[in-house]
């Protein structure tokens, strides 16, 4: 579970993302589409095409926290 502090907003890109985008590629998807910045502690989420594929940015405060589920469980990566 992701303990998310009151106020962080839940971002949903409408439709499906390329899941060949590494996180990089998505915080500028972030910043260029959404225009909003990555590292506000908002959850952005992207879904892949066939819908076993998310992925998920979000900043806490103390650094970039990529994560990303399939089908076949959660995979965490602490970046920053």
């Amino acid at each position: 579970m992701i303990p998310v502090p009151p106020g962080v907003r839940v971002w949903l890109a409408t439709g499906y993302t390329d899941m060949r985008r590494g996180f990089p590629g998505l915080s500028l998807q972030v910043q260029e589409v959404l225009r909003r910045d990555p590292l506000s502690g908002h959850l952005f989420c992207f879904r892949g095409r066939r819908g076993d594929l998310l992925k998920v940015i979000w900043h806490d405060g103390q650094g970039s926290c990529p994560i990303a589920w399939c089908s076949c469980g959660w995979s965490s990566a602490i970046a920053g």
